[in-house]
């Protein structure tokens, strides 16, 4: 009983303290007669405390949802959306698309996430291709002597974009693709079994880049940083003797 009494003794004084402070602050009901019942504390009312219903008004330190709302440009270098991240089975996965030499150097790269397919990448790696001339005059080569893909590249419409740049490809045709064209008449496609052989230069090539623990497993959260990395794997190839 004797530690009740204490606890009751010590809320009556929170309470001595608390009506104080409600004097001294303008917490309470508001005794002074006003003609509006809201603004004095009525129903639903916060006591002399009127301001938040009298002239209501955005604070002066607003929220600002994004940048491009307000008109304002945001500093530094505007990184990509995607970062050349991918969903799939294995989790977040990225992959580098390159075109390489008969030597088995890389002439172009682009980055892109994992699930992309091989064919979406042609003409960017196309455009990426800048072969300087043996003169040194003259602008760079962009349109290789023969392409040579695998069955990946095998749709029409890589095939008609290597035709418009004049490129001679060598591309097998898929199983269903040589059934529909044995289904009607026409003449079949030019295939080379032989120059076909060389495309293992470029599974080579994506070998001796993978050696790099960098580039076999991506560690880089840009894609801009990733690419950097292929590129200075790429350059000590180029000079390797």
């Amino acid at each position: 009983m004797a530690r009740s009494s204490r606890t009751l003794r010590s809320m009556a004084d929170l309470r001595g303290s608390a009506v104080s402070l409600a004097t001294r602050r303008n917490l309470g009901p508001d005794s002074r007669p006003c003609a509006d019942p809201l603004r004095c504390g009525g129903r639903g009312g916060l006591g002399g405390q009127h301001r938040q219903f009298h002239r209501p008004r955005p604070s002066a330190c607003q929220w600002r949802s994004s940048s491009t709302k307000s008109g304002r440009r945001k500093k530094g270098i505007q990184h990509p959306t995607d970062e050349g991240l991918g969903r799939s089975r294995g989790g977040l996965t990225s992959t580098f698309h390159l075109a390489c030499d008969g030597k088995g150097r890389p002439l172009s790269i682009v980055i892109t996430p994992g699930h992309r397919h091989d064919s979406t990448q042609l003409e960017p790696v196309l455009e990426g291709i800048r072969v300087p001339r043996p003169s040194g005059c003259g602008r760079p080569r962009t349109r290789p002597d023969r392409l040579i893909a695998d069955k990946g590249y095998s749709y029409p419409r890589c095939r008609r974009v290597l035709r418009e740049r004049q490129i001679p490809h060598t591309i097998p045709e898929r199983r269903d693709q040589r059934a529909r064209r044995a289904a009607r008449p026409g003449r079949p496609l030019a295939f080379d079994r032989a120059v076909y052989a060389r495309r293992n230069v470029v599974e080579r090539c994506i070998n001796r880049l993978k050696q790099w623990r960098g580039l076999a497993t991506r560690y880089e959260k840009r894609a801009a940083n990733y690419r950097a990395m292929v590129v200075i794997a790429s350059i000590v190839i180029w000079l390797e003797p």
